[in-house]
């Protein structure tokens, strides 16, 4: 289920984006031309078609994809079905995933596309009709296959849609044995990968355990090391910020407050992030949750006291209206965009530390990179080595019990010996992304007084990949 907050702000998110781009890329050493060429979208495509709604009755839908850089390819980016779709959206996304796949190094330019449409509104019948026209539409301009457009899950869709969208690739393309890997998020019987559903809140959990690890930066924002403990506040109970909420607090952080665009709740002493989930599947609301006070408007969630602060919903959530009201120590970008510029400049007055959306939920397409392996490689993570491992483990095991003269009980054995599975595989890896990332782009933070924040230092980390990228092709001098 994917839910959000209503966008209370509306700046041109594209012009946002392109703003952090600009005040990274005049710390860099790269030509202006190198710049504008890795600035700047590639194609977009604006779609426009009918479907059948009742009897004979149609409704026109107004679709986009948007492909900013191709110097990696294909390009990936999810799809999103909500009413404030728009070019400048789905431009502003695009190029958000460029950079966020070279900050994890992720092998892919970046894309985003949109239908603009409320989901709630229509059977299952009627969206499986409208995905499977965006599809088709895509095909004829050559906007999505496994070497050149990868979608993916993003507001308003999820493993279904995907499973539409690749039925219909693979109705055009009968010939194609890579076939599956023209879109990630599906279904593990459709060739999906385990851990896809979670891995984007499963991320944003990462970059929060990693940052508050470090004993230096903590010092600096007034806060003791380690999750537990921590208070956070989670805006979203969508696919993640459920998963984030969910994996913070079974490492010890208490959820205080959870935000939805009906309202949200507080506790001071925690609320069980599945309890919360479960209310609102029942009721429909968040709201009246046994032991928790209701807070509206929900915007004021966002202003109540915790340690860490996860927007998880859509952009500018956070404006120059309300940034200065913001307690939080730390704020995590599980959304895409959910500070302005303006309320960056107010928050950093502040002295918060702000962990940027193109690292903190860069998760999702990490996990996607997996899925798209996985389908190119026609086998299921795991299924070579697994029981080798076992065997060498349990060898290994043996052979210190007969040295020591000593025996394990068998849930030690157990958890010895076992050998990693596809879940485990997936999940180490995007641990060993969001771990490996998080320290380069703090290092080049720390190594130049100049770059002030870690969303700038993302940038230039992001710049100088894709930088390289063009300097091997000689294309600039």
């Amino acid at each position: 289920m994917n839910t959000a907050i209503k966008n209370s702000d509306h700046t041109s998110f594209y012009k946002n984006v392109l703003g952090f781009f600009d005040k990274a890329g005049m710390l860099t050493k790269y030509p202006k031309g190198l710049l504008n060429q890795i600035r700047e979208t590639n194609s977009v495509y604006r779609i426009i078609f009918p479907i059948r709604t009742t009897g004979k009755n149609y409704e026109v839908i107004e679709a986009f994809r948007a492909e900013h850089s191709h110097h990696k390819l294909p390009v990936k980016g999810g799809i999103r079905y909500s009413l404030s779709v728009n070019q400048d959206e789905v431009m502003a996304l695009a190029a958000l995933m460029t950079f966020k796949c070279a900050v994890v190094d992720v092998p892919f330019g970046g894309a985003k596309g949109g239908i603009r449409i409320d989901p709630k509104k229509y059977s299952e019948a009627q969206l499986e009709r409208i995905t499977r026209r965006y599809t088709a539409e895509l095909i004829k301009k050559n906007f999505i296959g496994p070497a050149i457009d990868v979608p993916a899950p993003d507001y308003g869709t999820g493993a279904r849609e995907m499973a539409w969208i690749a039925d219909t690739y693979q109705q055009f393309h009968p010939e194609q044995i890579d076939a599956a890997g023209c879109v990630t998020g599906k279904p593990i019987s459709q060739g999906g990968v385990r851990g896809r559903t979670e891995a984007t809140g499963r991320g944003v959990f990462f970059a929060a355990r990693e940052v508050v690890s470090i004993a230096e930066d903590m010092k600096k924002i007034g806060l003791t090391t380690g999750l537990d403990g921590k208070k956070v506040i989670v805006q979203g109970l969508g696919n993640v910020g459920y998963h984030a909420a969910k994996f913070l607090q079974n490492s010890g952080a208490l959820i205080v407050g959870i935000a939805e665009y009906e309202g949200a709740i507080y506790n001071k002493n925690g609320l069980d992030v599945d309890s919360v989930f479960q209310h609102r599947k029942n009721r429909n609301t968040i709201l009246n949750f046994k032991g928790a006070k209701n807070i509206k408007p929900t915007e004021k969630a966002l202003e109540l006291n915790c340690d860490i602060l996860i927007p998880a919903a859509l952009e500018n959530q956070i404006h120059a209206d309300n940034a200065n009201k913001i307690k939080a120590k730390i704020i995590v970008e599980a959304a895409n965009g959910p500070l302005t510029p303006e309320a960056e400049e107010i928050l950093l007055k502040k002295n918060v530390l702000i962990i940027p959306d193109l690292y903190a939920n860069a998760g999702g397409v990490t996990v996607s990179y997996f899925e798209w392996l996985k389908n190119l490689s026609h086998v299921r993570f795991g299924r070579m080595e697994k029981r080798y491992e076992e065997a060498t483990y349990r060898t290994l095991v043996n052979t210190m019990e007969e040295l020591s003269g000593k025996s394990l009980n068998e849930s030690q054995k157990k958890t010895l010996i076992n050998g990693p599975s596809e879940i485990d595989l997936v999940n180490s890896g995007l641990e060993e992304t969001m771990v490996t990332a998080y320290h380069e782009i703090r290092a080049i933070m720390k190594r130049s007084k100049r770059v002030e924040t870690l969303r700038t230092a993302s940038y230039i980390s992001a710049i100088n990949k894709i930088a390289e990228s063009y300097l091997a092709l000689g294309i600039f001098p």
